[in-house]
């Protein structure tokens, strides 16, 4: 029996209608892959080469992840790179959750008063135009830049939870800056950078090696990228002839990449260049261990980094729905979609609102996790599409929506917006779990000088409203998108996943997580299913774009679903399962404690077991 679209318009928000949209799954296009020993699954087949390597070596999991993550900050320079960002979550085999924040501070110097009457240059914004905040930080070039944050993360992670040495890990990404053929890619992220690498001569030098885009099948080098990789394993070298501890040992490439000649380069280049980054900042920098957020849901404890991230909203969400039968509204309905776009609305809501930097803004972290204040958030999810913005009212709280704020329009050039993201995560045999959302420093992105470090713009997710949580300010963190996730069932690794897709990250990990946990599904199927996104939310880049109601729908959901959508309010946009707006992998532990791997194959992700 089919449901009349009319039904559908006035129907509760949780009614079952769920036959109309049961069909057969398509095949998938790979299979998931399993592991005794360990598996993982990352953003590319060399990023996947280097961790399965650590692990065939007798490394962990956290190994496996770093040198994953040095490889891919090689070679996924479209989407990444060493001057780049990354929040990682890791299990530790003896069954303790740590988050470890990778992500960098704005230059002390900087202030937003500073972002607020600096005139926009060539090459960092263009046309003015009917979209957005009418201040914000550029988003492109030197002004953006924060402490690198992605390396001392990685170092510490790699001290503290693995048994490699750096030299090891980073082995496979010095082999990759010698000389790697290019894929469409890459090749096509260079070809993109032309019109931007003409302001910068160190990024034409890096990238159009011979005065133009290298092609398909090209081979590419790094030289200056591998000669400062070789700087930092000479540190290490010395400190082991030195006698140092492991701990020491890898201290040491700490200092010499934030309080050496490194640093000194980055700092000059930026000084030179009209740069706010010093090398004072660079040596201030050290990377936090924290405690993880985390809740239950379904028996699962789920885990996420803190309030500088998006994580949260997952969080949020997954409380709202907790107490919503899911099942029975059936996989990608109206009904099942329409309550999970409504739940990300009302987590992005507060997001927007009240998420920053805990070092610099009082969070009402208590209260936004409280399962009593989701169920009250529930209670705002109706029949139709909300068209508001709809942040909770928290006592002692300031509620500021960036909606209140002086907007305007202000249309920010496609060459100059940044690549994206990408992903790594690592189950091994002993429980030891790593998920990471790598990112920052991706093309177009200026290489500071002869470090071969590309630098990132992330500063651009900083807002310029004042009193808001995540306003600018010197020695802060912006509040990012990257989202790394792990679920732990009875205490002990059951899924890690994360992926590239920036405000899309938390809403297509969401559904994901629920594929697997109310779907049954394995880890591929999961990663390959299709996927919402909604835009009803504030943009975390650019000139912070507000989107009113607007919803994206992969090509296979049903049309009975889509019509069902359509009823409700929703303003639909049907796209390519080519261009779902993140590109997830997730790794699942099976209760015989194989450990599965799945890796999105619309966006060349890759997964690997052994």
């Amino acid at each position: 029996m089919r449901c009349a679209v009319l039904i559908l318009a006035i129907a509760p928000p949780f009614a079952a209608c769920a036959q109309q949209t049961q069909r057969p799954y398509e095949r998938p296009l790979r299979q998931a892959v399993r592991g005794a020993r360990g598996a993982l699954a990352t953003g590319s087949e060399y990023a996947s080469d280097a961790g399965l390597r650590m692990y065939h070596a007798g490394g962990n999991a956290v190994d496996a992840g770093i040198a994953s993550m040095f490889a891919a900050a090689t070679f996924e320079f479209s989407h990444f790179g060493f001057g780049g960002e990354v929040p990682i979550l890791i299990r530790t085999k003896e069954g303790k959750v740590v988050s470890i924040a990778g992500v960098g501070t704005m230059p002390k110097a900087a202030t937003p008063e500073f972002f607020r009457q600096r005139r926009l240059l060539p090459g960092e914004v263009q046309e003015l135009e009917p979209n957005g905040l009418r201040n914000f930080v550029p988003v492109a070039g030197v002004v953006p830049a924060l402490v690198p944050g992605m390396m001392d993360a990685a170092l510490v992670a790699l001290r503290d939870y693995g048994t490699k040495s750096f030299s090891e890990a980073v082995q496979p990404a010095i082999e990759l800056t010698m000389g790697v053929p290019l894929d469409e890619m890459r090749a096509g992220s260079i070809a993109y950078l032309r019109r931007f690498a003409e302001r910068w001569p160190a990024t034409k030098s890096t990238f159009l090696p011979f005065g133009r885009p290298p092609g398909l099948g090209e081979v590419f080098r790094q030289p200056n990228l591998e000669r400062t990789l070789r700087l930092l394993v000479a540190a290490e070298d010395k400190a082991r002839k030195a006698g140092k501890t492991r701990a020491q040992l890898i201290d040491a490439v700490r200092d010499a990449f934030y309080r050496g000649e490194i640093a000194r380069r980055i700092a000059a280049f930026s000084k030179e260049n009209g740069g706010l980054l010093t090398y004072e900042d660079m040596a201030a920098f050290r990377a936090d261990v924290e405690e993880p957020l985390s809740i239950s849901y379904r028996g699962l404890t789920v885990y996420k980094p803190g309030f500088w991230t998006q994580g949260p909203s997952t969080l949020q969400a997954l409380n709202i729905l907790e107490h919503v039968d899911l099942k029975p509204l059936g996989l990608n309905s109206g009904a099942y979609l329409h309550t999970l776009i409504e739940a990300m609305k009302l987590a992005y809501a507060d997001r927007d609102t009240y998420y920053g930097d805990p070092k610099f803004a009082k969070v009402p972290v208590a209260k936004l996790l409280a399962k009593d204040y989701a169920l009250e958030r529930r209670k705002l999810i109706g029949a139709r599409a909300s068209k508001d913005y709809r942040p909770g009212n928290i006592a002692g709280a300031k509620a500021l929506h960036p909606s209140e704020a002086d907007v305007a329009r202000v249309r920010v050039e496609d060459w100059l917006k940044q690549g994206d993201t990408t992903c790594v995560n690592a189950i091994d045999k002993d429980g030891i779990a790593f998920s990471a959302t790598p990112s920052g420093s991706s093309l177009p992105a200026v290489v500071a000088g002869d470090t071969g470090i590309t630098l990132t713009t992330r500063a651009q997710s900083f807002y310029l409203i004042a009193g808001h949580p995540n306003e600018l300010a010197g020695g802060k963190r912006p509040r990012v998108t990257l989202s790394p996730t792990l679920v732990l069932r009875d205490g002990k690794p059951y899924l890690a996943l994360s992926t590239p897709g920036g405000d899309n990250q938390d809403q297509a990990l969401l559904q994901i997580l629920l594929n697997v946990v109310e779907f049954g599904m394995d880890a591929q199927r999961a990663v390959e299913a299709p996927r919402f996104q909604t835009k009803h939310l504030v943009s975390s880049f650019d000139n912070h774009a507000m989107g009113t109601n607007e919803l994206i729908l992969d090509e296979r959901i049903p049309r009975e679903a889509v019509a069902d959508l359509t009823a409700r309010g929703h303003q639909i946009e049907v796209s390519s399962r080519w261009n779902s707006g993140a590109a997830p992998v997730a790794l699942r532990v099976l209760l015989n404690g194989v450990i599965e791997a799945g890796a999105d194959p619309y966006a060349g992700r890759s997964a690997r077991a052994w």
